[in-house]
């Protein structure tokens, strides 16, 4: 089974990852989803984070840093993400809409809060030395 192949933004706030609920859903992921047809990983990040937050990335900022990979949560048996993570500074005042409930600022110790991929981009944040 193929990899569900998706873009994350790891906003760090105060030493904090942004992470949301999307809408039925137990855990927490990081902003982002996946890519339409055609849409590089700017053109897709930066439309998800406008769906679900309200606010416009930065393009001059956009960087990667880095891939991971890990089982896909809410999907079937075996079925794993590839999350290509990205950091950009953004315009604007985030705001939970669109397929997102709310959001928040955690930091490594509420780590069980989140889907397997968003650990995954945590872990990746902490070894950049972005959290706390």
């Amino acid at each position: 089974m193929a990899d569900l192949d998706v873009v994350a933004w790891v906003r760090v706030v105060d030493g904090r990852l942004l992470a949301v609920r999307s809408r039925g859903r137990d855990l927490l992921y990081l902003p982002g989803g996946k890519r339409e047809p055609g849409e590089d990983d700017w053109a897709a990040l930066s439309r998800e984070v406008r769906e679900e937050l309200g606010v416009e990335l930065d393009r001059a900022s956009f960087r990667e840093l880095g891939v991971v990979r890990a089982p896909a949560h809410d999907q079937p048996d075996y079925t794993h993400a590839r999350m290509a993570c990205f950091t950009a500074s953004c315009h604007g005042a985030v705001a939970a809409s669109g397929e997102v409930d709310e959001y928040f600022y955690l930091d490594a110790s509420d780590r069980h809060l989140l889907a397997p991929a968003a650990r995954s981009a945590l872990d990746l944040a902490l070894a950049h030395g972005l959290l706390h």
